[in-house]
């Protein structure tokens, strides 16, 4: 039934489901489950399509669990989502044409700034501040940078949507992680339609990671809502060092 034996299919599951509770805070799942797809014996364009297949139900659990406790309004970001998800599917066909290890070989220092904002920033809690952009303009050009981005390469993807809510768009920490997960989604879900057509994801595997990653987002958006950025902003700040390190390693 699975393309693994019963045994790595469940490791995968469980992956999914840790992956989905991490993503659906601070982001940052694919560093769980990339590395156990390929342990499985996935080739690396197999572990790319069937994260995407598997994250793609995480993100829109989270995005509907925060929709539904009124923390973003899922409506409103319709047209930033049509944006992302063709920004994700033109950055995976870009993936063959650009020289993605140029930019793999800066992300690391990205992402270690991006771990040591949130550290060290004094004041930075779930309370709104002022704008540096209108929404216009985050939707014109943050939206599609970062949806590329995500299909170009993908990890820490979720991070730079949610940097740039808080930096730019001035939200407060909880809600700028709200606003993230569409976007994510949408990006994440042109990412797969670009691979499901240039290779072969694991379906079957796949689509069970993804029922395991709805429970482990569900779980995960709740926690986030009950605690705020007193959880958000120490796993954040995990997982960003921890993306650089697997990177630079």
């Amino acid at each position: 039934m699975f393309e693994v034996s019963l045994d790595l299919a469940a490791m995968l599951i469980a992956a999914a489901f840790a992956a989905g509770f991490v993503d659906s805070i601070a982001g940052g799942g694919g560093l769980i489950t990339l590395p156990i797809l390929l342990l499985a014996g996935a080739t690396p364009l197999q572990a790319l399509s069937t994260n995407k297949v598997q994250g793609a139900f995480g993100a829109a659990t989270a995005a509907l669990t925060y929709a539904a406790k009124g923390q973003v309004n899922l409506r409103k970001q319709l047209g930033a989502a049509s944006l992302a998800f063709l920004a994700g599917l033109g950055g995976a066909f870009m993936v063959s044409a650009l020289p993605t290890e140029a930019v793999r070989a800066i992300l690391p220092f990205i992402l270690i700034a991006i771990a040591a904002f949130f550290a060290l920033r004094k004041g930075l809690d779930d309370t709104d501040r002022a704008q540096r952009i209108t929404p216009a303009a985050f939707v014109a050009f943050v939206v599609p940078f970062v949806g590329f981005y995500d299909g170009l390469i993908g990890p820490g993807a979720g991070a730079f949507y949610m940097i740039g809510f808080v930096m730019l768009a001035g939200y407060g920490v909880l809600k700028a992680t709200a606003h993230t997960k569409l976007l994510n989604f949408a990006s994440n879900l042109g990412g797969l339609v670009a691979f499901a057509a240039t290779g072969a994801p694991w379906w079957v595997m796949g689509l069970a990671m993804g029922v395991a990653q709805i429970a482990g987002a569900s779980l995960g958006a709740r926690l986030a809502m009950r605690k705020g950025a007193k959880l958000i902003k120490p796993l954040l700040v995990v997982t960003s060092t921890v993306l650089a390190l697997k990177l630079i390693w």
